[in-house]
């Protein structure tokens, strides 16, 4: 087993006298798909929020690659390499899918924001683009605006410029949420050859991805885990399976 990339313990955070996270315990190992799967109002989204420093835990500690990141702001952690996608895409409708990618990449060069001649004119920030896209199946896509993409492909455009910014481990919020069947087997494949190459915290309703991805999953209900472990043993866990059906 690798050493592990994120440790998150004892991470509590309470909304009014609601615990959203509680006591939260797991570990991330590097170059893994980790999944973080549970009931609706488990607490995922708000792990996510935290890990990615949108939310300040009341308690607890998040370490990444070795370092105290829990009173880091967003930034911080995105420019030490932990970056996150969210569950509603978010794009520049109006620009190229080349363009979108083309941000994130100036984005990762530290240039000021230009927006229109950078993204569009400038080699060394639209020939990584193209790399980016190729890599996603969008090559043909790259001169399409984003608004005539269909919802798959504005998801898999999200992604690639996630991935543009060149991330040590992401943070995927539900990204088959929307999608049709050949849609999300189209993300696993996108998906999957990352594996080793950046460490992924997967949050997922499909339980079909998941457990076709992932190589060890957290359970989160009421904000805690009752289980991590392999996709095997959590798909045999009595505990997981109450929980999923309303009995825990």
């Amino acid at each position: 087993m690798t050493e592990p990339i994120l440790e998150v313990s004892g991470l509590t955070k309470f909304f009014g006298a609601v615990a959203a996270s509680d006591a939260l315990t797991f570990a991330v190992e590097r170059g893994s798909i980790h999944g973080l799967i549970g009931p609706n109002g488990a607490g995922k989204s708000t792990t996510i929020a935290q890990l990615s420093g949108e939310l300040r835990p009341d308690a607890g500690r998040i370490r990444f690659a070795g370092a105290d990141i829990t009173a880091w702001p967003v930034h911080r952690r995105a420019h030490a390499g932990l970056q996150r996608s969210y569950q509603i895409t978010s794009l520049f409708p109006d620009f190229t899918a080349a363009e979108n990618v083309a941000l994130a990449v100036q984005a990762r060069q530290g240039h000021s924001f230009r927006f229109l001649a950078p993204a569009r004119r400038t080699p060394s920030l639209r020939e990584p683009a193209l790399a980016v896209l190729g890599r996603l199946g969008l090559a043909a896509k790259a001169d399409e605006p984003a608004s005539r993409l269909g919802h798959g492909e504005q998801r898999q455009l999200e992604l690639a410029m996630v991935l543009a910014t060149r991330p040590t481990m992401l943070l995927l919020d539900e990204p088959t949420a929307g999608m049709s069947r050949t849609e999300s087997r189209r993300m696993m494949g996108i998906l999957r050859p990352l594996k080793g190459k950046v460490t992924i915290l997967l949050v997922e309703h499909d339980m079909d991805v998941v457990f076709a991805l992932a190589d060890a999953i957290t359970v989160l209900v009421k904000g805690k885990a009752i289980v991590t472990g392999p996709p095997a043993e959590v798909r045999a866990n009595e505990d997981v399976r109450r929980a999923y059906l309303g009995n825990y």
